[in-house]
């Protein structure tokens, strides 16, 4: 069992920047590729990236490509979601996930892939 903590969601402007936390304690935490999803009312989760377990290679959902860094310590068991250029499309609750196995990272965009979910952390966007 991997659980797993969101953190660092809150109300930002238009054009600033959030980090979002995933903290998973645990031993087993580097055995995972770990994903960030989001949700906004009224619509399906959706894919905003991903990370290799040993944070080598990483997947971006073409919406957040260029603004949103993912990355990982797994020596603090944590992944994170650097976000800038914020805008009210992003506007969400931001979920991380963990996914044992997996061929390549691409295959990882699908909310089935994944073993475990966090509760969720909400970012709202104000224009």
């Amino acid at each position: 069992q991997v659980q797993l903590v969101e953190s660092g969601g809150g109300l930002v402007q238009a054009g600033g920047s959030l980090r979002l936390s995933c903290a998973a304690p645990g031993r087993t935490f580097r055995n995972y590729a770990m994903g960030w999803f989001r949700q906004a009312p009224g619509k399906e989760r959706e894919f905003v990236a991903v990370i290799s377990r040993s944070g080598g290679s990483t997947y971006y959902a073409d919406s957040v490509k260029g603004r949103f860094t993912i990355a990982r310590d797994n020596a603090k068991n944590t992944v994170y979601l650097q976000m800038n250029s914020l805008n009210p499309d992003d506007t969400a609750v931001y979920y991380c996930a963990a996914a044992y196995r997996y061929i390549a990272l691409s295959t990882l965009s699908t909310v089935g892939k994944y073993d475990y979910w966090g509760q969720g952390t909400q970012v709202t966007v104000s224009s």
